[in-house]
C-alpha cells in the first residue's frame, strides 16, 4: 500500500485535499533563518555519545491572510544531529553541516510556496519537497549515508513552527484555538486516512492549557549521582548531583538514560537512582522513564533488564512509568523484534522510529503501546500523531531535544494541550541554562521550576506563545 507521503508527493500535496480554500487561509510571504551556537554546561551522554554543544536554527516567517493582513511568526529548534542523524563513519561536524545545508535549502523552499492554506495543509504539501531537498543535499555533500527522514523533520520543524505561530498571530489566537473547522477545512481523514473520516483535530486537543505538567528530570549516562561522582565540579552555582537537583527543583519524575549494551550497569544505575530518590524525598510517589536510545540488541535484553530490576528493587520497578524506544529505530529491518511481552509489564513508547502514521501503525502492530510527541518533529506532525495516539488508545508523553528558550515553550505547549500526556522531559535547564536566562522573565513557570512541574497555565499567548505578536 502506498504511504501517505508517497501519495502526497505524487499528487502535489494540497491537490489531495480537494478543497476550495477558506477565507482564513494564509500564504507565506517571506522566510529568514539564522544559526546560533551554544556550549553545554557539561556533556550530556545518551545513546553512547556525550554531547557538549548545540546549534539552533532560528526562523522568522511572514504570512499574509486572504484579507491582506500580515503577521510574523517565529520558530526555533536545536539541530540535534547526534540523535536524528547518528553515524559511525561521519564526525559531528559532517552531520551538523548536512543539517545546516538542508536548513538553508528548506528556507527558500518554504518561502517559494505561494498556495493559501492552513499551516497543517501547507506543511503537508511542503514535506515531500523537504525530503527531496534532503536527497539532493546528501548527494551534493557526498555523505556516507543519506539524510534520514527523521533528520529532515527535525531540520524543518522550526519552519513549521514559525508558520503556525504566524497563523495564530494573524487571527489573534493561540495556535491551539486554530485547529477547529472554522480555520482548518479538511477533517483528519485528509491527513490520517479513512479511520479518521469525519473527525476534527480539535476533538483531540485542549484549547486551554493544563495548569501544570510533570517535569521529567534527565539523568544522562555520565551525570554524577552523588558528590563522590563529581570528578571536576562545574562550579556555576547550579546543582551538580542528583540529590541537589531533586531538592533544587522539587523533583518527583526522573528520566534515566541507559546504555543498552551493559546489562549490569543498566540495572545498577536504576537501583542507585531509585535509592537516592527515595532517600532524598521519601514522601514522594516517584515515577521513572527508562530510555535506552534504541541500543538494546533485542527485546530479550529488555525483558532481562526488567526482571532483574524487579528482583533488586520491587518498588523501584513499579515506579517505572514507561520505557522509551529500547531497540533500533528501523522497525522494518527486524519484524521479529516485537514488544508485546515487554508492553505487558510497562508501556513501551516509540520515539526515534516515529516519522509518520505508517511508522506509528507498524510500531503498534509490533507491540509498542505508547507515542513520544516531539516539537522537533514539527508542530503539524505532533498534532496529527497526538490525534492518532489517542484514537488508538496509546500512552502519550512529550520528549525533549535539550530544547532551550522558544523551543521549550513550543514543547511545553504541546504537553499542556494534548490530553493524557504523562509528563515532559525538559533538560535545557540542566545542560543549556545560559540559553534560558532571558526566558525566565517572560515565562517563569517554565524556566524557574520549584515543585517538579512546569506551570503551563501561562501558555495562552497568541501563536505558539513564545514571542509576543
Amino acid at each position: 500500500m502506498a504511504t501517505r507521503r508517497a501519495v502526497l508527493a505524487g499528487m502535489g500535496g494540497l491537490a489531495l485535499l480537494g478543497k476550495a480554500g477558506k477565507p482564513t487561509d494564509i500564504r507565506i510571504e517571506d522566510v529568514t533563518l539564522a544559526f546560533e551556537d551554544i556550549r553545554y554546561r557539561f556533556p550530556y551522554k545518551f545513546g553512547g555519545v556525550a554531547v557538549d554543544r548545540a546549534t539552533l536554527v532560528n526562523v522568522h516567517c511572514t504570512v499574509r491572510a486572504r484579507n491582506g493582513k500580515t503577521a510574523k511568526g517565529f520558530g526555533s529548534m536545536p539541530l540535534g544531529n547526534v540523535w536524528s542523524f547518528p553515524s559511525r563513519t561521519m564526525p559531528y561536524d559532517k552531520t551538523l553541516g548536512a543539517m545546516r545545508a538542508l536548513a538553508s535549502r528548506i528556507g527558500p523552499l518554504t518561502a517559494s510556496y505561494k498556495e493559501y492554506g492552513h499551516p497543517i495543509e501547507i506543511n503537508t504539501a511542503l514535506e515531500p519537497q523537504y525530503l527531496k531537498a534532503a536527497e539532493a543535499v546528501s548527494k551534493e555533500l557526498a555523505l556516507d549515508a543519506p539524510i534520514p527522514t527523521l533528520c529532515t523533520l527535525v531540520t524543518a520543524s522550526a519552519f513549521d513552527a514559525a508558520v503556525h505561530d504566524a497563523f495564530g498571530k494573524a487571527h489573534g489566537r493561540n495556535c491551539y484555538e486554530t485547529y477547529g473547522p472554522d480555520l482548518l477545512g479538511p477533517d483528519l481523514s485528509a491527513f490520517l486516512g479513512k479511520d479518521f473520516r469525519g473527525e476534527r483535530l480539535d476533538k483531540y486537543l485542549l484549547q486551554k492549557p493544563r495548569a501544570s505538567v510533570n517535569l521529567y528530570h534527565s539523568v544522562g549516562g555520565a551525570d554524577p549521582l552523588t558528590a563522590a561522582d563529581v570528578a571536576k565540579p562545574v562550579g556555576d552555582g547550579l546543582p551538580e548531583t542528583l540529590p541537589e537537583w531533586i531538592r533544587f527543583n522539587g523533583l518527583h519524575h526522573i528520566k534515566i538514560k541507559l546504555q543498552g549494551d551493559e546489562l549490569n550497569w543498566d540495572v545498577e544505575r536504576v537501583v542507585a537512582i531509585d535509592r537516592i530518590a527515595q532517600e532524598t524525598r521519601p514522601e514522594v510517589d516517584w515515577r521513572y522513564c527508562v530510555d535506552f536510545n534504541e541500543r538494546c540488541p533485542n527485546v530479550e535484553y529488555l525483558l532481562d533488564f526488567l526482571r532483574r530490576v524487579k528482583e533488586k528493587t520491587p518498588k523501584g520497578f513499579t515506579r517505572i512509568e514507561y520505557i522509551e524506544q529500547p531497540t533500533a529505530r528501523d522497525l522494518k529491518s527486524d519484524r521479529r523484534n516485537v514488544m508485546h511481552e515487554a508492553a505487558k509489564l510497562r508501556p513501551v513508547v516509540i520515539d526515534e522510529s516515529l516519522t509518520d502514521l505508517e511508522t506509528l501503525l507498524l510500531a503498534r502492530e509490533m507491540g509498542y503501546t505508547g507515542v513520544a510527541l516531539k516539537a522537533c518533529k514539527g508542530q503539524s506532525q505532533a498534532m496529527l500523531m497526538a490525534a492518532a495516539g489517542q484514537k488508538y488508545k496509546m500512552f502519550l508523553c512529550v520528549q525533549d531535544l535539550t530544547c532551550p528558550g522558544a523551543s521549550l515553550v513550543h514543547s511545553a505547549s504541546i504537553a499542556s494541550h494534548v490530553p493524557g500526556v504523562s509528563g515532559i522531559e525538559a533538560n535545557s535547564r540542566q545542560y543549556l541554562p545560559a540559553a534560558n536566562a532571558s526566558w525566565a522573565k517572560t515565562h517563569p513557570g517554565l524556566f524557574a521550576i520549584k515543585n517538579g512541574s512546569l506551570r503551563t497555565a501561562e501558555l495562552t499567548g497568541v501563536g505558539i506563545g513564545a514571542v509576543p505578536a
